[in-house]
């Protein structure tokens, strides 16, 4: 890459009142150039939330619907109306989880169309370093261009998903959770989204994280919301997701998709590499976020081979909450291995997951897609106590 930096916007937003959040993403836009710097009239521009599942806005797992309302706002003043949205969830069927996130209300509302994310094409990709081929919504194949909006948030595989992340909600229907079957640790699966980046950054035109209200803990869908009162833009998403990182006092080096992001010639990760604008950074500093603060390699199954008669003992690993537990089997359908690696079970009068680790390739799926947070990431009392003591 050029010996150049990258531009990240910090803009402080104090609440999701419509008004308010229009006029900080405006500025923040502004500061990189204005929204014509990335976009133009002519272009079909595809605005791409995370929209995990159908749920309230309020729980901070979807992008929210006035960053997505401001959005579009913006293209349209600027005369780009040949707008679309759309992603795919990990649960649901994408019109689905737009109606219960309030963004179809949103789109309705501008007459912004629903694209088609259920179905798709196998695209070859011969610059891939970690895949050379991707299942691409048909949506995305029909646009132009691509505007990110993704959402503040921790993630049990990645350690946060954000800007970059986001992306993999352009694979399409089934695809995304066989991804993580062809791609079973965290390093292999991190190449693939860098990769996949690469593929759509002719299109990738800019990217907005909503940090007003993030979620910390047991994200991507059932940790806790906690107001960081930010949005963060960039044309980056390495130096945007690195941003993040800092501000809530994680390395960004424990963040792979970060990494590999640089490496990959996707973007910048290092200081010395990224200009801040708007806000300084210090100003949302949140060392206290409930994230997990350690290199994803120390825990990675396949780097402890050596210790494989033992690594269920040592390794990070899903665990059920069965006074949580529904029972619903959620976890058992979103299971990517063709042996499944959890299964419901009747014990007792009562349904409940049973785990068979020596199956499981720690992709969380169960835990991303259980409805009512009963599934999470747990390091064993022995990998406290020995792979993870030193981070």
């Amino acid at each position: 890459m050029e010996n150049k930096k990258s531009r990240v916007v910090i803009m402080g937003c104090e609440s999701y009142d419509n008004e308010l959040v229009y006029q900080k993403l405006k500025a923040a836009i502004e500061l990189l150039g204005g929204i014509g710097q990335f976009v133009n009239e002519q272009e079909r521009i595809l605005l791409k939330p995370n929209l995990l599942r159908g749920k309230n806005p309020d729980a901070g797992i979807t992008t929210h619907p006035a960053v997505f309302e401001a959005m579009i706002r913006l293209l349209q003043e600027a005369d780009c109306n040949r707008l679309a949205y759309g992603d795919s969830p990990g649960f649901g069927s994408p019109s689905g989880a737009a109606k219960e996130s309030g963004l179809a209300a949103i789109a309705a509302k501008y007459k912004v169309p629903l694209k088609e994310f259920s179905q798709g094409q196998q695209m070859d990709f011969f610059l891939g370093i970690g895949t050379k081929k991707f299942d691409i919504a048909q949506g995305v194949l029909e646009s132009d261009a691509i505007i990110s909006l993704s959402k503040m948030k921790t993630h049990g595989l990645t350690r946060i998903t954000g800007a970059i992340k986001n992306q993999f909600g352009c694979v399409y229907g089934l695809n995304k959770g066989m991804s993580h079957a062809h791609y079973p640790n965290v390093r292999s699966f991190s190449k693939m989204l860098v990769d996949l980046n690469r593929y759509l950054i002719p299109k990738l035109r800019l990217f907005v994280m909503d940090g007003i209200i993030a979620m910390e803990g047991n994200g991507p869908a059932s940790g806790k919301p906690v107001p960081m009162k930010v949005l963060l833009v960039s044309d980056d998403p390495v130096a945007l997701d690195a941003t993040f990182a800092r501000m809530i006092d994680l390395d960004p080096t424990f963040v792979p998709t970060i990494t590999y992001g640089e490496e990959m010639e996707l973007g910048y990760w290092t200081e010395e590499k990224i200009e801040i604008l708007g806000e300084p950074l210090e100003r949302f500093y949140n060392p206290d976020f409930d994230v997990v603060r350690i290199p994803v390699h120390e825990g990675e199954p396949s780097t402890l081979s050596a210790l494989k008669p033992i690594q269920n003992f040592i390794i990070q690993k899903p665990v059920v909450d069965k006074e949580k537990c529904i029972g619903c089997g959620v976890c058992e359908a979103s299971c990517p291995v063709e042996k499944k690696a959890i299964r419901i079970v009747k014990r007792k009068r009562r349904k409940y997951p049973l785990y068979f680790y020596n199956r499981c390739i720690r992709c969380y799926c169960c835990q991303e897609m259980c409805p009512v947070g009963a599934i999470s990431v747990k390091t064993p009392l022995l990998g406290k106590l020995t792979v993870y003591k030193n981070n």
